[in-house]
């Protein structure tokens, strides 16, 4: 299959599974194995573009030209394929998940749910290929309005108010920022095209760099830098496999994929190096590591100190870039994909236990490991992926951060991260401590059993791909290099 070919199928085949939910909406069966055979098509099409390009980069497939300069395009680079990947095969896992989930937990109006799941993923494919920052743009946007039905899907007061501040937050911040800084690029360098080493250089200087970059940083409100994080913690009264599509195959990632686009293709390493201009958003990520961290510590509900926990370690990749460093960058990139694999992990196993107790809150799961062991096992792997313990793949992207700070002899920075790896300790390890080690709530024991393998199975296989992570972190950087080769 040639690649043009693959990279139009990786939209084209989820939208399909989306119209088929909604023909099939009364045969669940038969539904829910044909998205999952899309999810399987989708990501086997995304391997032959691997296969077909390895990590080179490709001519733009012009789909049509809108303004002289300003195009509909496609094309395949590094850092956009290692997210298709994986997007992609993550859809695979919370495709199970979700339906384990959804039936498990009795949930309504399973085909519009799988339906809406299915565009986004087509949305996310979109971003991952797109060859300027207008086609990214337009795809954004789709994702955006794809995933406010799945976080307003109970139709609950509080579901409704927490998609609402969803759509305005993030439709708010890509019109009222994100936009205008596309026009100013476009106007003062008459293209949009992804550019290796930048497309700014000699066309903008002095303070108005830093304040394009404050455009772009803002406007991309789906990488949730603070004070523009609030969409994601009230988008948590979504259902859980939503939360874990928020989290780890879409939104986040398509938010802090496209800090890095801009950072690497747009303004360019040397450039933001050569100007200083990305010192302040260096600083305000580190800020949002840190501060993120010790709100994670205070909240009780199990879904709403993941959220907190999953805007700082979106920092971290915000943080890879504005430092400004070859080896930032990379730690940045690697990070998608480490964070994909932990974080999801955590999200289907918080659902895992919500299948089988109901219990949202920390404070009322003492003794729940004993009687869930694979879903709170599944839980200890991924957390300590993400506080960035070997042999699990979040040390490595954490240390090339690390590295890339001293690079940049930003030394505050190692400390930034050294203590954010020790408050991930406090809010996530003590969850898996109670499980285990406290004496079990009254309600535990003959009532409560792990939950249906389809709900638990999914979480299990993420962790050992955080396990297989570790050993192949090298082969993903060997990857990426290219993005920031000279």
């Amino acid at each position: 299959m040639e690649t043009n070919t693959a990279i139009l199928l990786s939209m084209i085949i989820p939208l399909l599974a989306a119209v088929s939910n909604m023909i099939l909406r009364n045969q669940p069966n038969l539904r829910d194995g044909l998205t999952l055979a899309a999810a399987i098509a989708t990501f086997l099409s995304v391997l032959t573009i691997l296969m077909n390009e390895g990590n080179g980069t490709t001519e733009a497939l012009v789909l049509f030209e809108v303004l002289p300069g300003l195009d509909l395009a496609f094309n395949v680079e590094p850092l956009g394929l290692l997210f298709a990947i994986v997007a992609s095969g993550l859809w695979i896992v919370t495709h199970i998940y979700g339906v384990g989930y959804m039936r498990g937990n009795n949930e309504e109006r399973h085909a519009p749910f799988f339906a809406a799941f299915s565009v986004a993923i087509a949305a996310v494919m979109g971003i991952t290929f797109a060859s300027n920052m207008f086609t990214l743009f337009l795809f954004y946007e789709a994702l955006t309005m794809s995933t406010y039905p799945l976080v307003a899907h109970k139709g609950t007061p509080e579901a409704i108010r927490g998609a609402r501040t969803y759509l305005a937050i993030l439709i708010g911040t890509s019109i009222g920022l994100q936009l205008v800084a596309i026009i100013w690029t476009f106007t003062i360098t008459g293209t949009l095209d992804f550019t290796k080493g930048g497309i700014l250089e000699g066309k903008i200087a002095g303070p108005m760099v830093a304040v394009l970059l404050g455009l772009y940083a803002f406007g991309i409100g789906k990488a949730a830098l603070m004070p523009f994080h609030r969409w994601l913690p009230a988008a948590m009264v979504a259902p859980t496999p939503v939360s874990a599509l928020l989290h780890a195959v879409a939104v986040v990632k398509a938010g802090v994929f496209t800090m890095l686009k801009v950072g690497i293709y747009i303004f360019g390493i040397d450039f933001l190096a050569a100007t200083g201009a990305s010192e302040w958003l260096m600083w305000l990520a580190a800020f949002s590591v840190i501060a993120a961290s010790v709100v994670a510590l205070t909240k009780d509900n199990l879904k709403a100190r993941l959220a907190y926990s999953t805007i700082s370690q979106l920092s971290y990749i915000t943080l890879g870039m504005a430092l400004a460093t070859s080896m930032g960058a990379l730690g940045g990139g690697l990070h998608i994909a480490t964070h994909a694999l932990g974080k999801i992990t955590l999200f289907m196993a918080a659902g895992s236990i919500y299948v089988a107790t109901h219990k949202t809150n920390i404070s009322q799961m003492n003794g729940l490991g004993r009687v869930m062991p694979f879903t709170y096992v599944a839980f200890l792997i991924g957390a300590l992926s993400i506080i960035g313990l070997p042999p699990l793949g979040g040390s490595w992207s954490k240390w090339l951060l690390i590295v890339g700070a001293a690079d940049a002899q930003q030394w505050v920075m190692i400390g930034v991260l050294m203590l954010s790896s020790l408050l991930n300790v406090a809010y996530l390890l003590s969850i898996v401590g109670r499980g285990f080690f406290l004496p079990a709530d009254t309600d535990i024991g003959t009532q409560i059993k792990e939950s249906p393998p389809l709900v638990w199975m999914p979480p299990a296989a993420t962790a050992f791909g955080c396990i297989v992570l570790f050993f192949y972190a090298g082969d993903v950087v060997a990857f990426l290099m290219p993005i920031v080769e000279r």
